[in-house]
C-alpha cells in the first residue's frame, strides 16, 4: 500500500467538504474495479436494477447500504469483489413518462408511429434518465462503474432474444387466450407485481335470476360483467340447489337462458352459496368455465367501454354499474344493496387505474417445470434464503406459481421475437437468425421482469462464454426486500437454473425489511411520513443516513427510522472525528506494539478490540446489521471514547511512549471495522492516523488471540465499577462533574492499586492534605473511599433538597401501600394495574433507602 502526506483534520467534521472528493478519488482510482482473470477468491453482487424512471427512496438507500457494506468488506477481506450496477427499463413506467411529454405537445405515440416513438425514448433516456445513478454515487455505493449495465443494451437484449428462443423450442413458451390483468388507461397486460390492491370501498348488489321456484340468487360487486355471465355454479353437495343442478335459468335484461352447474370451487357459506359465472371477465369464473366448457362473451373493450349490444352499449364500465344496477331495480330483480362494502380491489401499480380481469390473446410461459426446479435449489441447499423462516413464502409461491403472462400492449421493451406468415406460419427468430420477407414481428413487448429475470448472468455476458461470467457466476448473495421474493426473486432462480444448467444465480438470498417511520407505519404520501434520503444525506450526511438505516436492519425485519435517530447517528460521526482529532494531538501513530511495556488499560482495550473483531465478522456472516453497527457504536463511544482516551490521557502525562502507538492502533483497526458502515468519515480519519492511501483497500482486521487478555479486562472491570459508583455518589452529593474534592483511597491489596492517577483524574480527586477532614466515607467496588466535601457544597440547601425529595417518595409509598392494603380495589382491579402499583412500591421503597443514606452521608451543621 502506498504512503501518503497524513491530511490535517480541520476542527469540525462537514460531511459535504468530505464525500463528493473522496468518492471521485475511489473511482478515478480503480478501487471498485473487478478483474475477472485474479486469482483471489471471488464475490460478486448485482445490483437489482432500479427503474430508469426512479429516483432514491428509502427502500432503495437500505437495499444498497447493506450491498455497499459486504462489498466493502469482502474487498478488505482481499477478495475480488464485483459489485455490478445497471437500470431496467421500465416498459410501461417509461412509456407512460413519455407519452405524458409529448400529450402536452399535443401529440400520442400513434402520431409518431413506432420507429420515431422509440427513438423519442431513448433520447429522454439520454438526457433524463438514470437520476437515481447520480444519487447512489452520494450514497457512497462502490459499484463498478465501468461494467454499468441496461436491460435494453445490445447486449442483454441478446440474451433476452436467446432465452425466449431456447424457452420456445423447448415448449415453454406459449400463446393462448386466458385472463389477465389489463390496465384500461396503459392500454397493456399487467404481471402480479404490477398490480396494487387496496381495500376500497364499492357495493354488493344480490341480484334474482329466474323467477319461481327455480329462480336463483346471486351477489356481486361489478354488476356490469353480468351482461357476459354464461353460467350460475353451485357446490354440488349444496342440498339448496341440487334440483337446480343442470336446468337453465334467465339472464335479466338479456333475454339469455343459463346453465346451473356443479363446481368443487364455489363455497357453499359464502354469501347465498352460489355465483355468477363470466369466464372472460373473471379468473376463477374462466377456469369454471373451462371446466365446463361454456363460452366467454367479452362485453368490455380495452378501454373498458362495454360492447355488449343494448342500452348499456359505450358506456364505460363505471358508468354502466349503477345504469345496470338501476334497470335491474326496475325489473324487481335486486334483493339486496350493500353500501359501502369494502373489499380488495387491483390497481395498476404505475396509474392507479382499476385493473379489469380480461380474457386476452398473450404470450405465456408454461412455468411448472421451472418453478420445481426452483424449489428444488433451495430444499438442497444450493440456494439458502435468509432468514431461514421467509423460506416457507417462497415454497408457497414456486410450488403453486400459475403460468405468467409475459407479453405486454407497449412499444417500449424488448420486441417478441414472434413472426407470422402470410399463410398463417408461427416463427421464432433467434439473435443471429432473420424472419422471411413477407413474415410480420408480433406488435407486443415481453413484461420488464422477463429480462430482469436474466440479470445475475445476462449482465456478465450470457450466452457468451466470458470470463467474467465464469469467473463471478453464481453471484455471492443478493440482497432484496422481502416484498418481492415471489416476483424476482423466483424468476431470476427459474431462468438461472434453466440458462446456467442447474447452477443457481445465487448462493445466499439475504432479504431485508421494508424501511418504516419511527412509530412502526409503512411510508406513504398519503400519511406525510415519506423521507427522502436525499433530504437527510444534505443536513445529516452519506454516513449518518447509512448507518440510522443499518441501525434497525435485521434479518427480514422492517427498520424504523426518525430524524432523532439520524442526528443521532450524525453525532456518533462527530464523536469519531473528534476523538481522532484528540488522539492526533496527542501523538497518536501507527507501528509495531513489540516489546512496548504495555499497561492494564492497553492490555484491556487491545482485548477488547480482539473479542468486537470476532462479534462483527460473526454478526457480518449472519447478516446481522443491526447488531454490527450496535457492537461497533458501543466499543466506539463507551469504551475507547469515554474509557481508553481518559486513561491514555494519564498515560501519556506519565510519559508512556507506547501508549501513543497503541492509541493508533486501536483507531486504526477500528476505522477499518467501522469503513463498510461509514465509509467517508472513515476514509478521512484513517488516512489522517495511518497516512496509508485508502481505507477502501487497506485489510479488515485480523483477530489475534495472542492479544486476548482475560485478567487485564478483569481489572478495568474493576476499574469502571469504582469510578461508576463514586460518580454516582458524587452525583448524589450535588457536586458537579468537574468540581474537585479531597479524598483518600484504600486501594492496598486490591486489584485496582497500580491505577491510583487514572482513578484520581476520572473523579477529579484530590489528594488529601493535612487539614483533610472525611465528611463522607463508603465502600465502592471493594475500595473504602473517604471525601471531604466540606466547602464543596451547600449542605444547608441540598439537604432541604434531598428531605423534600424524601418527603415525596414517602408519600408516593403511602398511596401504594393503601392501595395494595384495600382488599376490595385488589379484587376489582386487573391485574395489570395492580402490578404497576406494586412496582410504583418497590420502587419508592428503594427512593426512600438511597434518600435516606443521602441525607445521612451530609456533613453536619
Amino acid at each position: 500500500m502506498n504512503t501518503v502526506t497524513k491530511p490535517e483534520l480541520p476542527t469540525q467534521y462537514t460531511p459535504a467538504d468530505v464525500e463528493t472528493p473522496s468518492y471521485e478519488r475511489w473511482v478515478s482510482e480503480g478501487y471498485f474495479g473487478a478483474d475477472p482473470g485474479s486469482s483471489r477468491e471471488p464475490y460478486s453482487i448485482v445490483l437489482p436494477p432500479p427503474n430508469v424512471t426512479g429516483v432514491l427512496h428509502m427502500g432503495h438507500a437500505l437495499d444498497h447500504s447493506i450491498m455497499d457494506a459486504l462489498t466493502r468488506r469482502a474487498r478488505m477481506q482481499g477478495k475480488e469483489t464485483l459489485w455490478l450496477p445497471g437500470m431496467d427499463h421500465a416498459g410501461i413506467a417509461t412509456q407512460n413518462v413519455v407519452e405524458r411529454k409529448l400529450a402536452a405537445e399535443g401529440l400520442s405515440r400513434h402520431d409518431l408511429g413506432r420507429e420515431a416513438f422509440v427513438e423519442r425514448v431513448w433520447q429522454w433516456k439520454a438526457e433524463s434518465g438514470g437520476q437515481i445513478q447520480g444519487q447512489m454515487k452520494r450514497l457512497g455505493d462502490g459499484v463498478d462503474w465501468s461494467r454499468d449495465r441496461f436491460t435494453m443494451d445490445e447486449g442483454l437484449s441478446r440474451a433476452v432474444q436467446t432465452i425466449f428462443k431456447k424457452l420456445f423450442d423447448d415448449g415453454l413458451i406459449y400463446r393462448a387466450e386466458r385472463i389477465i390483468n389489463w390496465c384500461v388507461r396503459c392500454h397493456t397486460a399487467l404481471s402480479d407485481i404490477e398490480v396494487e390492491h387496496s381495500e376500497d370501498e364499492g357495493e354488493l348488489v344480490s341480484i334474482r335470476y329466474g323467477s319461481g321456484d327455480e329462480s336463483i340468487v346471486v351477489a356481486t360487486t361489478r354488476a356490469e360483467t353480468m351482461l357476459g355471465d354464461t353460467a350460475v355454479a353451485v357446490h354440488p353437495s349444496d342440498e339448496r340447489y341440487s334440483h337446480l343442478i343442470g336446468k337453465t335459468v334467465e339472464l335479466p335484461l338479456t333475454g339469455r337462458h343459463i346453465p346451473i352447474v356443479a363446481d368443487e370451487h364455489v363455497d357453499p357459506s359464502f354469501g347465498t352459496g352460489a355465483v355468477k359465472v363470466t369466464p372472460a371477465h373473471d379468473p376463477n369464473d374462466f377456469e369454471i368455465g373451462r371446466r365446463h366448457s361454456l363460452p366467454s362473451l367479452t362485453i368490455m373493450d380495452e378501454t373498458g367501454l362495454i360492447t355488449e349490444h343494448g342500452p348499456f352499449e359505450g358506456l364505460d364500465r363505471f358508468e354502466a354499474r349503477p345504469a345496470v344496477v338501476a334497470a335491474l331495480r326496475a325489473e324487481g330483480r335486486i334483493v339486496a344493496e350493500k353500501r359501502p362494502y369494502l373489499h380488495a380491489v387491483g390497481h395498476c401499480s404505475r396509474c392507479k387505474t382499476v385493473v379489469e380481469p380480461r380474457l386476452s390473446l398473450q404470450w405465456f410461459v408454461n412455468v411448472q417445470p421451472l418453478a420445481t426446479a426452483a424449489g428444488d435449489a433451495v430444499r438442497d441447499g444450493r440456494t439458502r434464503i435468509h432468514p431461514p423462516e421467509l423460506a416457507k413464502r417462497y415454497f408457497d409461491w414456486v410450488d403453486d406459481m400459475h403460468d405468467w403472462c409475459i407479453s405486454r400492449q407497449l412499444w417500449w421493451g424488448h420486441r417478441i421475437p414472434v413472426w407470422y406468415g402470410p399463410e398463417g406460419e408461427v416463427l421464432c427468430v433467434g439473435p443471429d437468425e432473420e424472419a422471411p420477407e413477407g413474415y410480420v414481428q408480433d406488435p407486443d413487448v415481453l413484461d420488464t421482469w422477463f429480462s430482469s429475470g436474466l440479470w445475475p448472468f445476462s449482465t456478465l455476458g450470457w450466452p457468451e462464454k466470458t470470463p467474467e461470467l465464469e469467473r463471478f457466476y453464481p453471484t455471492s448473495v443478493l440482497v432484496t426486500g422481502y416484498d418481492i421474493l415471489f416476483f424476482w426473486v423466483a424468476r431470476m432462480m427459474m431462468f438461472g437454473l434453466y440458462a446456467m444448467d442447474g447452477r443457481p444465480p445465487f448462493r445466499v438470498v439475504a432479504l431485508h425489511g421494508m424501511v418504516r417511520d419511527q412509530y412502526g407505519k409503512k411510508m406513504s404520501k398519503s400519511f406525510g411520513n415519506v423521507v427522502d434520503p436525499l433530504d437527510w444525506i444534505d443536513r445529516f450526511g452519506a454516513d449518518a443516513t447509512r448507518y440510522t438505516l443499518l441501525r434497525g436492519a435485521n434479518p427480514g425485519s422492517d427498520v424504523a427510522v426518525s430524524e432523532e435517530w439520524a442526528a443521532g447517528s450524525r453525532n456518533f460521526c462527530n464523536k469519531l472525528w473528534n476523538a481522532t482529532r484528540f488522539a492526533l494531538m496527542n501523538g497518536a501513530s501507527v507501528g509495531s506494539l513489540e516489546g512496548a511495556q504495555l499497561t492494564a488499560a492497553d492490555r484491556w482495550i487491545l482485548s477488547r478490540l480482539q473479542t468486537i473483531t470476532a462479534q462483527v465478522d460473526a454478526a457480518f456472516d449472519d447478516f446481522e446489521f443491526a447488531k454490527v453497527s450496535d457492537l461497533l457504536y458501543h466499543f466506539a463511544w463507551d469504551e475507547v471514547c469515554d474509557w481508553y482516551l481518559e486513561l491514555a490521557k494519564v498515560q501519556i502525562q506519565e510519559g508512556q511512549e507506547h501508549t501513543r502507538l497503541v492509541l493508533g492502533h486501536v483507531l486504526d483497526a477500528l476505522l477499518r471495522l467501522l469503513h463498510p458502515l461509514v465509509p467517508f468519515v472513515t476514509e478521512e480519519l484513517w488516512r489522517a492516523v495511518t497516512g496509508g492511501e485508502s481505507v477502501v483497500v487497506a485489510p479488515w482486521p485480523v483477530v489475534d488471540p495472542h492479544l486476548a487478555d482475560p485478567d487485564a479486562e478483569k481489572e478495568i472491570l474493576a476499574l469502571q465499577e469504582l469510578v461508576t459508583e463514586v460518580r454516582r455518589f458524587r452525583s448524589d452529593q450535588g457536586l458537579k462533574p468537574g468540581q474537585k474534592v479531597a479524598a483518600r483511597l484504600g486501594l492496598a491489596g486490591t486489584v485496582v492499586a497500580g491505577h491510583e492517577a487514572a482513578i484520581r483524574s476520572l473523579l477529579r480527586l484530590e489528594a488529601p492534605g493535612e487539614s483533610f477532614k472525611a465528611t463522607a466515607s463508603f465502600t465502592a467496588a471493594g475500595v473504602s473511599v473517604e471525601i471531604d466535601t466540606a466547602g464543596a457544597i451547600d449542605v444547608a440547601a441540598e439537604r432541604k433538597r434531598l428531605e423534600k425529595d424524601l418527603a415525596g417518595a414517602q408519600k408516593e409509598a403511602a398511596q401504594a401501600a393503601g392501595k395494595l392494603g384495600n382488599e376490595q380495589f385488589l379484587s376489582k382491579a386487573p391485574d395489570d394495574v395492580v402490578a404497576k402499583i406494586r412496582a410504583r412500591a418497590e420502587q419508592a421503597a428503594a427512593d426512600i433507602t438511597r434518600l435516606e443514606a443521602q441525607i445521612a452521608a451530609l456533613p453536619s451543621g
